[in-house]
């Protein structure tokens, strides 16, 4: 495994949401506007969270989507406008270590990425 620090640095952006088709849609529409490389959808996943002074309890799905660092701004700003929560989790997290064929894949798969935040015209 090659160390991702010698690399472009790539990352694992996670979003949670309803289990409904909406999610499933994100992730297609988020991997055919290249934004991403790779979206894993791990459903169903319960959540327990304070929300309006009171805590409470979902039953959601995560998604796991592979891309570049530096299109997380952008991937962020997509979500906020697909995601039917006010406040959408979406959280990035660095690649540690990773199999150099596959960072290259996860570049070359983002390398065309369409970067207007409102999506494809």
């Amino acid at each position: 495994m090659a160390e991702a620090t010698a690399l472009e640095p790539i990352c694992e952006v996670v979003v949670t949401g309803p289990r409904t088709s909406l999610m499933q849609q994100m992730a297609e529409d988020l991997v055919n506007e290249r934004l991403v490389a790779c979206a894993q959808r791990v459903d169903p996943i319960r959540s327990t969270f304070r929300w309006n002074g009171g805590v409470d309890h979902q039953v959601e799905e995560r998604v796991c989507f592979h891309t570049r660092a530096s299109l997380v701004p952008v991937i962020v700003l997509r979500v906020k406008a697909l995601h039917p929560y006010d406040v959408p989790c979406v959280l990035a997290f660095p690649v540690m270590a990773v199999n150099p064929a596959y960072h290259a894949w996860v570049i070359t798969e983002t390398a065309e990425a369409d970067t207007d935040p409102t999506g494809p015209a």
